[in-house]
């Protein structure tokens, strides 16, 4: 039997879900997801070593999953999130870069 089961990571996601609010969680399926979402990750990020040991990395997955090391979002919390990285991005790339000496460029102005 593999532990944790479908049952106790739904429960570990859902616990800060609020009565009367959805679910983050509501199937075995979207833990199967987001463990293998999870799972790729990890590979394309070349990570074999948790912890000290080689792991698989679905191994990995569910155990990060189950300690609280990575937490499941919903769609729109996601979109959110992405739109702020962005405006982020934007405003950092706006902002005028400092030349090696730390004063700022000087503006041309043509008369």
């Amino acid at each position: 039997m593999i532990h944790p089961s479908y049952f106790e990571l739904m429960d570990i996601v859902n616990k800060d879900v609020k009565e009367g609010e959805k679910p983050i969680i509501s199937s075995r399926y979207s833990i199967v997801i987001a463990t293998a979402k999870r799972a790729r990750q990890l590979i394309a990020a070349g990570v074999s070593d948790y912890k000290g040991k080689e792991e698989k990395p679905l191994s990995v997955a569910v155990d990060e999953l189950e300690h609280g090391d990575i937490h499941i979002i919903r769609p729109e919390e996601a979109e959110k999130l992405r739109e702020a990285r962005a405006q982020s991005q934007a405003a950092a790339a706006a902002e005028p870069q400092n030349d090696e000496s730390g004063t700022q460029p000087e503006s041309k102005e043509t008369a």
